[in-house]
Order: C-alpha cells, then structure tokens, then sequence
C-alpha cells in the first residue's frame, strides 16, 4: 500500500473545499452555474436538502478525490510539487471531465455546466496535488 500524509491531504481537502466556496460564490460562478442549470431565483439550493448534509457531502467527496489523489502520486512516486500539480491536472480533465461529459449532457444540463463544474474539480486535484506532494 502506498504511504500517504494524513496532514497533506487534509490540507489539501480544506483547500479544495475553500476553493468550491470562492469558485462557486454569489459573486462568481454561482449564478451562472444556476442559471444554466434552468433554476431560478425562487428555486432553493440543493432542492431544500439540509445544507449541513449538502456541505457536508460535498467535503467527504473532496476529501475522497484527495485521499485518492494522494494514493495515485505516492504509487508514481512523484517528488516535485510541479508534477503533482500536473497529475491532479490531468487526472480532474480526464477522469472528471469525461465522465461529467457524459453525465451533464444525457441529463440535459449542457457544456456550460460541465465546464464550470468540472473546471472546479480539475482546479482543485491540481492544487491538492501541488499540496500533497509538497507536503510529503
């Protein structure tokens, strides 16, 4: 089994999640990302889900892609924080955006869409990457 820091990627999990907050703001992408997924201004956030349980899942699910992340750079045995930039990259747009592509377009909700949400991702594996790596 591949070692991992449990420091890194709890750091990288709380930057990805800060990152989701500030990509997805009031002032940022939010209301375009709304919008282009036919809601409205009356429509309510996560369908009136608990948002403790909304956030809650969205930080279990970065913590997942992190733990994951970390995994996959310590098995490669990547030592350059530029390099696990680069994998996290590269795994956000091929595995993230792929299957987002397929999920995001049957379900109708467009480019537009995948771009913003699967941007977030691919932004986010980078960053923990650079973070898991230095961090080793």
């Amino acid at each position: 089994m591949p070692e991992v820091n449990v420091i890194g990627i709890i750091a990288g999990t709380v930057v990805s999640f800060v990152s989701g907050f500030l990509w997805f703001g009031p002032a940022t992408f939010f209301p375009t990302w709304w919008r282009l997924m036919g809601k409205g201004p009356k429509d309510v956030p996560g369908g009136g889900i608990n948002m403790g349980v909304a956030f809650g899942s969205v930080l279990i699910g970065q913590a997942l892609q992190v733990t994951v992340l970390a995994l996959i750079l310590s098995a490669l045995n990547i030592t350059a924080p530029l390099d696990g930039a680069l994998v996290g990259l590269l795994i956000g747009v091929g595995i993230v955006g792929g299957s987002g592509l397929s999920h995001r377009i049957f379900a109708g909700h467009g480019f537009g869409v995948l771009l913003l949400e699967a941007g977030n991702d691919i932004v986010n594996l980078g960053l923990a990457g650079t973070i898991l790596v230095a961090l080793r």
